[in-house]
């Protein structure tokens, strides 16, 4: 047990610190090369922070793991919006416009509308991989229409740097991800059997260690006096997440939860959550530090539905 669980949190470690580096050397690489900084987030930032998430739902759906792919996505949207919102305020009051909270909330909660309904029968196929696909690739163009792309570059990246540099992290990156996201599919399987615990709870534990790059990325943005923009991309994560990251385990095998009640709950408490906190902001037009409180009291009950 001891070992499955040390296995667990090196596999946790490894996927974090390894999409970090990979997705800040390969959007370092991106600037070198003239790619402009606008692109560069709507692609390599916006979608490279949700790799975590990617890689547990790849493993999960190739070992069958379906309860710990679906109870990650949904620990982290819960954390993000939550946890990560109230990090961001304690440190700094948050200013949101409210046009970008209509923006990026709206879609977001599409984005968990389309999860939900694609989960109705506790399954998640091939087909419906690729119909959640084509719904982030209408999340980007809402994102290309605006700046956020060059916004959320701007927060994250400073200047672009050589490929001497950049290629071997990429390179490390990638493969500490590889080997992060087995350790900790398969060690989160063990620990479930041996403590006699869902799977699904297991992934939403999970949940908390793969929202860490985007709690960092807002944590920096906030203390920089970036608090509005750090919202967009909190908000950004959580459409990729279940429409994307999701998706693409989709695409490998068919994703099945066993406690579809359970997961049905959570996720109607995922998109109460998220309604409440974006009317919130909007009501608001930010966050101040009571209301990260509020936010962070949201979160707590996540654990006790899964």
């Amino acid at each position: 047990m001891l070992a499955d669980a040390g296995l667990f949190l090196l596999g946790l470690a490894l996927l974090v610190v390894g999409a970090d580096r990979a997705v800040r050397a390969a959007a370092e690489l991106a600037l070198h090369y003239g790619v402009s900084a606008f692109f560069v987030g709507v692609t390599v930032i916006s979608v490279g922070t949700s790799v975590p998430e990617m890689t547990t739902s790849i493993y999960g759906a190739l070992y069958g793991a379906g309860d710990v792919v679906v109870g990650n996505i949904v620990g982290s949207e819960v954390a993000q919006i939550t946890l990560a919102i109230a990090i961001v305020a304690l440190i700094s009051p948050i200013v949101a416009e409210r046009r970008n909270v209509l923006t990026y909330g709206g879609a977001m909660v599409l984005s968990m509308v389309v999860m939900v309904l694609t989960l109705d029968d506790g399954v998640i196929g091939r087909s419906e991989g690729v119909l959640m696909m084509l719904a982030y690739v209408q999340f980007v163009y809402i994102i290309y229409t605006g700046e956020g792309g060059e916004e959320v570059t701007e927060e994250v990246i400073e200047a672009g740097e050589r490929p001497a540099r950049t290629l071997p992290w990429i390179a490390l990156g990638l493969g500490m991800v590889v080997v992060g996201g087995h350790l900790l599919v398969t060690g989160g399987v063990e620990i479930a059997r041996g403590l006699g615990v869902s799977e699904y709870a297991i992934g939403l534990l999970a949940g908390i260690g793969t929202t860490l790059p985007e709690i960092v990325v807002a944590g920096i943005a906030a203390r920089e006096g970036s608090a509005g923009i750090s919202v967009g991309a909190i908000l950004g994560s959580n459409i990729t997440d279940p429409v994307f990251s999701l998706g693409v385990g989709a695409l490998v095998a068919d994703v099945a939860v066993t406690d579809l009640a359970t997961v049905s709950a959570s996720m109607t408490y995922m998109l109460a959550v998220s309604i409440a906190v974006l009317g919130l902001l909007y009501w608001r037009e930010g966050l101040d530090r009571p209301g990260a409180v509020v936010c962070l009291a949201l979160y707590l009950p996540s654990f006790l539905i899964g």
